[in-house]
């Protein structure tokens, strides 16, 4: 097993870099469970903890995978996963944020993962119509029963933030954080430090456009997620292109890939901070894990800011419908 070092989310001890899991299931195209399952499990290998999923991941099938491929292994992993959208793939968006749907959707999440606890929580989106109180309540009372260790929340607002650690203790704050989407860190993000609640990026290599990987999306399957989202689109790709081309450039004088220099970036946003980038492959993975060990200084992080100016991303990083569920 590698030495990843560990970070804290609010009291729960995890690596410093996490695994998620999404695309093994949702988003990105045909998946291979073998395949999957093996990534997991040199993840576990080399010391990496957090596995992030969703119950709307391939509705439950992300989290059946997760449960197939820990069997054995219970004890390695740090579990989180989320509830919130009540609908299943191809069905209109719905979240609900009610105490019996939080319930209802602890015990099934539990049943596809095959264990007795799930060790954070999430609430996938903030629903609107049902106070945050309520919510978070109905998932204090998961922790009083032994079925949910920590709590966390995704995409969620300053002020939601705080009326809900207010209830109980939220462990951490999931949201998307990379050199092109930074959006929490004026007002979400020192509101979590000041309450002490840790920060889990997800898509920190911008849903692996900062990798260089992908110049169009003509070799991206029908079903890609990225085909949709703005910042892929058009005129918005071939700008942002040139995010990438400076990031090449920087990550070439210190010997790195690009997908390396930007998470290392994330990964030195602070030490309350666990990015987990997604992956379906070994090769990928083992790539990200090695941005643990690439040290930037005060110079190497202001030539990044420089490449990639905080405003200066062409396009939103949702369409008009998926971005008003973030912020709430």
């Amino acid at each position: 097993m590698t030495n990843i070092p560990t970070r804290h989310l609010g009291e729960l001890s995890v690596s410093a870099q996490g695994l998620g899991c999404m695309g093994m299931s949702h988003g990105y195209g045909e998946s291979d469970d073998a395949q999957s399952i093996a990534t997991i499990s040199r993840a576990l290998d080399l010391g990496v903890t957090l596995l992030d999923t969703s119950d709307f991941y391939g509705a439950g099938h992300n989290e059946e995978l997760i449960g197939r491929a820990i069997a054995g292994r219970r004890d390695e992993a740090v579990l989180a996963t989320k509830f919130g959208f009540a609908n299943r793939l191809g069905e209109p968006t719905a979240i609900r944020g009610d105490a019996a749907y939080v319930r209802e959707a602890c015990d099934a999440s539990l049943r596809r993962l095959g264990v007795d606890h799930i060790d954070l929580y999430y609430q996938h989106r903030v629903d609107p119509d049902v106070p945050i109180e309520e919510t978070v309540g109905a998932m204090a009372e998961l922790v009083a029963a032994g079925k949910v260790r920590h709590l966390g929340l995704s995409e969620a607002g300053a002020e939601t933030i705080r009326r809900a650690h207010a209830v109980h203790p939220i462990a951490a704050l999931q949201s998307e954080w990379s050199l092109w989407t930074r959006d929490l860190e004026q007002e979400i993000a020192p509101v979590c430090r000041e309450l002490g609640i840790g920060l889990v990026p997800f898509s920190p290599l911008g849903r692996g456009f900062l990798t260089g990987r992908y110049t169009s999306v003509e070799g991206l399957p029908e079903s890609d997620v990225r085909r949709t989202q703005p910042r892929f689109a058009d005129g918005n790709l071939e700008q942002n292109l040139a995010i990438v081309d400076k990031l090449n450039e920087l990550a070439a004088e210190k010997g790195v890939s690009a997908g390396q220099l930007a998470l290392a970036w994330v990964q030195h946003r602070g030490d309350d901070v666990v990015p987990i980038p997604g992956t379906r492959r070994q090769k990928y993975l083992e790539e990200n894990l090695g941005a643990l060990a690439v040290d930037l200084t005060s110079e190497d992080l202001a030539a990044i800011d420089a490449a990639a100016p905080a405003g200066q991303v062409a396009g939103t990083r949702y369409d008009e419908v998926n971005l008003t569920f973030v912020g709430r």
